[in-house]
């Protein structure tokens, strides 16, 4: 797959909540995921592994009620997405919404790198 066919199908995955699906398809077993600003052993991932523990990681912490996704847009290798999502803390109970900028990269057909970005409170 391409770029633009890989950034259509993980945003299609994302809209369903195909998580699983959207990792086993799309990303490469070398993955690298980084969130920001965030010096946790969450903000640094490097493999299909971490990713999944990183995963299993935001189901135990959050309810997500709602999630809007928007489309990609594509430049050569690299592509973003807006996820606006309203969830709730499971350890504090706090309800909150949220936006992030999400940049992906691709290479050999693969997503290889994942960052995401969005202001902490």
């Amino acid at each position: 797959m391409n770029t633009d066919q890989i950034a259509s199908t993980l945003v299609d995955c994302c809209r369903k909540g195909e998580w699983e699906k959207a990792y086993m398809e799309l990303y490469s077993p070398a993955i690298v995921s980084i969130e920001t600003g965030d010096d946790s052993e969450m903000g640094h991932i490097e493999g299909m592994e971490g990713l999944k523990k990183k995963g299993d990681w935001w189901a135990e912490t959050f309810d997500v009620h709602h999630v809007e996704v928007s489309d990609p847009i594509v430049a050569d290798n690299w592509f973003t997405v807006r996820f606006e999502m309203d969830t709730t803390h499971k350890p504090s109970q706090q309800r909150s919404k949220s936006s992030e900028l999400a940049v992906y990269r691709v290479a050999d057909g693969k997503i290889v790198w994942e960052q995401f970005f969005y202001d902490r409170e």
